[in-house]
């Protein structure tokens, strides 16, 4: 038995989607095991480019077992909607290629009105959500009062379960924020429907993956969103509302954190997020907006332009110390191609001392100065390189330094979107 957790070493965006597709390949089962559909990973395959949200990358192989474990939150309509995107595109999906979890929370239309409500109540305070409805229905499952999908799939309990929540979610809605009641017919109708079309996909994830990994089989565990976006380790409260380290594995997935081997970090080879909150390495000048166009840097979930900076290494630093990271897949190093100097954060300033640490006071952070070491700059010669030997040297340069600094190694460079455009350097 091995397995492998891919996962984002930033503040997401980072192409984990392109690297789980590129892992999937040795992977006989894929796990996603936290985060909700306000999550984007793109998959470029030849010409074809697949969007997915809540479905796990491995889902474009055949013979391949893909898992939406209990630490995701499910939106019904939402997922039933990329299936059907999906076979659209040819992709197979049926109740033996596909498996949702039974304690996975499911996502009201409650959750996504108060989302949006609290959002304009913050003002110019507001945290930036997709608005998906992910904070709230993780807020309830802490709660204790959360819809999980073996109940949605159980009519008896599922008609219960929604007349407490909505009942005590109505008062919330019209006396505290102003809004409009919700109807039960109309929700109880509309998700009565969504659990006949999921309910031969459900099982209880954790004994599955147990028992295939009983049988050797090989499992990579997907995550969503980046380190810095973790409730716990981001910077909060610009953060999701789960554990997307390596440390939420396996409770997302349901295995003992001992069934962990391999823990790969995605890192762009720049640095860019989405939302409020500081960035010290940001670029607010036309360098950042020449990446920003470059780079395609626009969010899949939402469409949102992203904010772009140079590489922090005090980040991925970070990362891989949470995380226990084995390995880096540095990703879009294309995108950089054509720039004279390249800038990389090697420590903070902070009230005049360095530091190369990420501090938990998002006031602190707001007073970080990056302390910079610059770069020369690589070719576009670089997104048709097929081996290691043909990228730039200067390229190799700046992944070197990544390697020294964080004290951990690359494995796999990125770049271009297509899965051909990625190189195995280094064993994972």
């Amino acid at each position: 038995m091995s397995s492998l957790v891919v996962l984002g070493a930033q503040w997401g965006d980072e192409g984990k989607g392109k690297m789980t597709d590129y892992l999937a390949k040795g992977a006989d089962v894929i796990v996603r095991y936290q985060g909700g559909n306000n999550a984007g990973h793109t998959v470029v395959i030849g010409e074809n480019e697949y969007k997915l949200h809540l479905i796990p990358s491995g889902i474009l192989y055949s013979g391949k077992i893909n898992i939406i474990g209990n630490g995701v939150v499910i939106d019904p309509k939402a997922l039933i909607d990329e299936i059907n995107y999906l076979k659209e595109l040819k992709v197979e999906i049926n109740n033996k290629k596909l498996f949702i979890s039974d304690r996975a929370h499911v996502i009201m239309p409650y959750h996504r009105l108060m989302d949006a409500l609290k959002e304009k109540w913050r003002g110019n305070k507001s945290i930036g959500t997709t608005g998906r409805g992910i904070g709230p229905c993780y807020t309830d499952k802490m709660e204790r009062s959360g819809i999980r999908v073996c109940d949605l799939i159980n009519d008896k309990v599922f008609k219960q379960r929604l007349k407490e929540s909505l009942d005590l979610k109505n008062e919330i809605i019209t006396k505290v924020f102003g809004g409009d009641a919700l109807s039960f017919d109309e929700i109880y109708e509309e998700y009565s429907k969504y659990a006949d079309f999921v309910r031969p996909f459900v099982v209880d994830t954790s004994v599955k993956i147990f028992n295939e990994m009983k049988d050797n089989k090989k499992v990579l565990f997907e995550g969503a969103q980046g380190t810095l976006l973790d409730i716990d380790y981001g910077t909060y409260p610009y953060v999701t509302s789960s554990n997307t380290i390596a440390g939420g594995v396996p409770s997302g997935a349901g295995i003992g954190p001992n069934k962990v081997t391999n823990i790969v970090g995605i890192a762009k080879a720049y640095t860019t997020r989405v939302g409020e909150g500081p960035f010290p390495t940001e670029l607010l000048d036309d360098k950042g907006e020449w990446i920003r166009t470059k780079g395609k840097e626009y969010g899949v979930t939402t469409g949102r332009s992203r904010r772009c900076g140079w590489l922090d290494l005090v980040i991925l630093k970070s990362s891989a110390r949470i995380s226990g990271l084995t390995s880096f897949a540095v990703t879009k190093i294309d995108t950089l191609a054509g720039l004279d100097k390249i800038k990389v954060c090697t420590a903070y300033m902070l009230d005049g001392n360095k530091i190369d640490y990420f501090p938990a006071s998002l006031e602190d952070l707001s007073r970080c100065v990056p302390v910079y070491e610059e770069f020369e700059g690589w070719d576009e010669s670089i997104e048709n390189a097929l081996s290691y030997d043909k990228i730039p040297e200067n390229a190799k340069t700046y992944i070197k330094k990544i390697e020294e600094y964080t004290e951990t190694n690359v494995s796999i460079v990125s770049v271009g979107p297509k899965r051909s455009q990625t190189i195995k350097i280094n064993k994972l």
